[in-house]
């Protein structure tokens, strides 16, 4: 993401992928090519992750993530600290992320990430 490799990403996002997430203005989702092309127009900063929690079922993982980071998003300097959820499947004889959900984290959550 950082690097902006797009066909790495791709490689990576199923084609079913959504990202659901809350924001100041409320609930919203994003489909995989308007994630991808969200990507392509950020420049990141910094970005701190943590692996919280993983679980692995037959063709299912499930990982929890906290994650902060400073951005320039279309002109704008945006920082966050989230908890994210990622569900990823093994299909197609490869694991690819099929849905991503975005939390704010909780106050003092940032600390730990």
């Amino acid at each position: 993401m950082c690097s902006k490799d797009i066909d790495r990403l791709r490689s990576l996002v199923h084609p079913d992928f959504v990202l659901i997430g809350m924001r100041s203005t409320g609930p919203f989702m994003m489909r995989r090519e308007e994630w991808l092309d969200a990507i392509q127009k950020r420049d990141v900063a910094a970005i701190e992750l943590e692996v919280k929690d993983a679980a692995t079922f037959d063709n299912m993982l499930v990982g929890t993530v906290f994650a902060k980071w400073r951005l320039k998003y279309l002109g704008r300097e945006i920082q966050d600290c989230v908890v994210l959820t990622d569900v990823w499947v093994h299909d197609d004889g490869r694991w690819q992320a099929i849905r991503r959900h975005s939390t704010p984290s909780p106050t003092g959550g940032c600390e730990q990430a």
